[in-house]
């Protein structure tokens, strides 16, 4: 049976989440990639218990991660009931409905019919009687705001998940989702979203201006373009890359030379700084304060512990954001 490390909290640091009492580490792990079926359990273990044992607390699934899906939450409650049970009071575990999960009508989108069941699914999966964060993973055009908040308030009240968040929403639809959820007493407390150096569409569809203003957090997904943020892929494409192992998300397309060329220009800047290109990306997600946390993947240890030392290192000068802005745009 496993054994935390017994100074896993002492450099972590932990960030409100908006203004609610919820704190989550700077860096948390998620189980999008490489905790399905494809996977290597023993690996998946070992990232969990490095995970926590430098104070990483927050583990973050959705239904449908795999391949697949539902196969993560599986493999993760195998490791909750193996190795980590003792320390479930310790853990922040979130998960997610609103993409396609089953065949028929009631599959995907954001009714009632859908969450709960989801949820009930979820949770049988990992072995557990809650969640700490029950999210809709998308914004449904299709179900009416009030008829998908009323299925999170739902949940909450269950006693099936602790808090209520929003995945992929824009501004403007997470603010009358807020206003909803705000008059069921609902504790709706973070969004979570894609956000990085080459993605940022919460600046541009009110998301993050709109989390800021009504004391919501933001957990950032895809902080390092899925791996195009580090030194991955600065000479090619290794064997053992994404794109090879798995092409749902990351093709090699991606890597036009334009692309390759700011990459490495970016990574010519981290040299400077004395960090590697995914530490200044990671630290550039968390430059102000609306950003709660950091959401990192990985497929080995390894890349959790060098995620890590952006805890480490300088903040930046306005002339090196600007800097970073003229590389991209």
């Amino acid at each position: 049976m496993y054994q935390a490390d017994k100074n896993r909290y002492q450099s972590m640091k932990y960030n409100r989440c908006g203004n609610s009492g919820l704190k989550l580490p700077t860096v948390s792990l998620g189980l999008w990639h490489n905790f399905g079926d494809t996977g290597k359990y023993e690996t998946m273990k070992e990232m969990c218990f490095t995970a926590f044992d430098h104070g990483i607390t927050h583990f973050d699934l959705a239904n449908n991660y795999g391949p697949a899906p539902g196969s993560a939450e599986i493999h993760f409650g195998r490791i909750l009931k193996e190795e980590l049970k003792g320390y479930r009071d310790e853990l922040i575990i979130s998960t997610k409905a609103g993409y396609d999960m089953w065949e028929g009508p009631y599959g995907n989108g954001g009714s009632r019919k859908y969450l709960l069941a989801s949820l009930d699914q979820s949770l049988k999966r990992m072995g557990l009687e809650y969640v700490d964060i029950f999210y809709h993973h998308r914004m449904d055009p299709e179900t009416p705001l009030e008829e998908t908040m009323g299925a999170l308030h739902q949940a909450v009240l269950s006693g099936k998940a602790l808090y209520a968040g929003l995945s992929n929403y824009d501004g403007p639809t997470m603010e009358k989702a807020c206003k909803i959820l705000d008059d069921m007493k609902c504790p709706f407390v973070i969004n979570q979203n894609s956000y990085n150096i080459f993605n940022r569409t919460i600046e541009q569809n009110g998301l993050k201006e709109m989390a800021r203003k009504k004391g919501k957090g933001i957990i950032s997904f895809s902080p390092l373009a899925q791996g195009l943020l580090t030194d991955r892929y600065l000479k090619g494409i290794p064997q053992d890359s994404r794109i090879n192992t798995d092409g749902r998300f990351l093709h090699g397309d991606m890597l036009t030379d334009e692309k390759m060329g700011q990459i490495r220009a970016l990574n010519s800047m981290a040299q400077e700084r004395g960090e590697s290109l995914a530490q200044m990306a990671l630290k550039w997600v968390l430059k102000d304060q609306d950003v709660t946390s950091v959401l990192v993947g990985a497929s080995k240890p390894e890349q959790i512990l060098d995620n890590l030392k952006v805890l480490e290192g300088s903040l930046f000068t306005e002339e090196e954001l600007c800097r970073i802005d003229q590389i991209v745009f």
